[in-house]
């Protein structure tokens, strides 16, 4: 019988609400698997693993491993924009070292399209290397941007059913808002992530499907200047005397000073300008077809890490999801993320599968040029019917302990360094996370 071997666990990128049910699938799958021995939490992902900081997670008490399902963000292990990137060899020569002293025959990295191609880059390093180790994927990201715009590789991503809830919700409070204040604040413009891909605003949709609000969404993918912005709104100002606009944080209104991540995204939330700015000021200075003013609406991090707002339906999937890379890792199938596909039919039912890493590492999903309007600030029913399903019928009850959420909080058990202390290469000259 083959012994077990150890295994090691990482997040990387945005956290979203469900990130941590993928990763108690994982933790939870790996207790029945002989195969597999101690779980390590890799701390900040690939960081962790560069520095061998390890979180024995196969220590933790089960009721705090539960209570990850209603644990946001990547609280519990952290995540890391880190990237290998071709000619820093010190680190990949670290990666094998550190694995192979703590005996780990299994990595699984949690994260979006630059997290596959790591994993996909730590399959073919170990394998050059001699070292036998399997490395699986699992998707994460609330872009929904991993795949093929065909949703062939995969039908969506863990974390974006639920920021499209957190839309809804947030629509359908904004248009209260927008209906109350109207005399004095007859639009309201609120900022949604999504740096080139529109499925995040585009979810704004779902809180007005039979589209009874004044609601004008501009995406990424469907540019206009900000002259035809204005003239859209006011036309809506003289039908219905208020308007509400969603609008992509990557919508193009020239230059907002932005700043990338060592990724090499766009860091909206750390750009000098917020689009919200530049299109509120716009309007408000070109006028609007009704009295008062625009005002504006930025919801920032709070998108990726409301729990209230989480998809039940997302936290299945996501857990899901950690089973079945749990499951590859354990039957040696590297080389591969565990992905989620739509089952054909009216009634939404999925099934789990697997995907190439390398079909998938550094891809960008694009939304459908159909699902835009043909007026350029709406999205299609077929949208719609895309993503209802994705977000749930029920709030989810979050334990509640001395009137604050319970989270879980994992024992500071770490595994014993055994080799030198590092510095990862891209930080050896300073902190390059954030670059303008």
């Amino acid at each position: 019988m083959t012994r077990p071997r150890n295994l090691v666990v990482a997040q990387s990128g945005g956290p979203t609400p469900v990130i941590n049910s993928s990763l108690q699938g994982i933790i939870e799958a790996a207790r029945d698997m002989a195969a597999i021995g101690t779980v390590y939490g890799a701390l900040h992902g690939i960081e962790g693993v560069l520095k061998e900081e390890f979180l024995d997670l196969s220590a933790q008490p089960c009721d705090e491993v539960a209570l990850l399902r209603f644990t946001p963000a990547a609280g519990s292990i952290g995540t890391c924009r880190y990237k290998l990137k071709k000619g820093q060899e010190e680190d990949f020569q670290r990666v094998i070292d550190v694995l192979r002293a703590h005996d780990v025959g299994y990595f699984i990295y949690i994260g979006g399209n630059d997290s596959m191609d790591t994993a996909n880059k730590i399959a073919q390093l170990a394998h050059h290397s001699g070292l036998d180790l399997v490395a699986v994927g699992v998707p994460k990201t609330i872009d929904n941007d991993i795949g093929d715009s065909q949703f062939r590789l995969i039908d969506h991503t863990p974390g974006y059913g639920s920021v499209a809830r957190y839309w809804l919700h947030a629509v359908q409070n904004a248009n209260e808002e927008n209906a109350g204040s109207s005399p004095a604040d007859p639009v309201l413009v609120l900022q949604a992530m999504g740096r080139k891909i529109g499925f995040i605003p585009a979810a704004a949709r779902l809180a007005d499907p039979a589209r009874e609000m004044p609601l004008q969404i501009y995406l990424a993918e469907s540019p206009c200047s900000l002259e035809q912005l204005a003239d859209q709104v006011n036309d809506q100002l003289r039908r219905s005397g208020r308007c509400l606009v969603v609008v992509s944080e990557g919508f193009d209104v020239g230059d907002v000073g932005r700043m990338q991540d060592a990724f090499g995204h766009t860091a909206f939330g750390s750009s000098k300008l917020t689009v919200v700015q530049i299109v509120v000021n716009y309007l408000n200075e070109v006028g609007l077809a009704a009295k008062g003013a625009a005002r504006g609406n930025v919801p920032g991090t709070d998108q990726r890490h409301s729990m209230a707002y989480a998809s039940p339906v997302d936290l299945d999937e996501a857990y899901c999801l950690g089973q079945t890379a749990l499951q590859l890792a354990a039957t040696g199938q590297s080389g591969y993320m565990a992905t989620i596909l739509r089952n054909p039919g009216c009634v939404y039912s999925v099934r789990y599968d697997k995907v190439s890493l390398a079909d998938v590492a550094n891809s960008e999903r694009t939304f459908p040029a159909a699902w835009i309007a043909p007026n350029g600030y709406d999205v299609t029913d077929d949208f719609v019917r895309y993503a209802r399903p994705l977000i749930g019928n029920d709030m989810i009850g979050l334990p509640i302990l001395d009137g604050r959420q319970r989270l879980a909080r994992f024992t500071p058990i770490h595994a014993e360094k055994k080799l030198p202390a590092y510095v990862p290469q891209a930080d050896q000259g300073g902190n390059t996370s954030f670059r303008a």
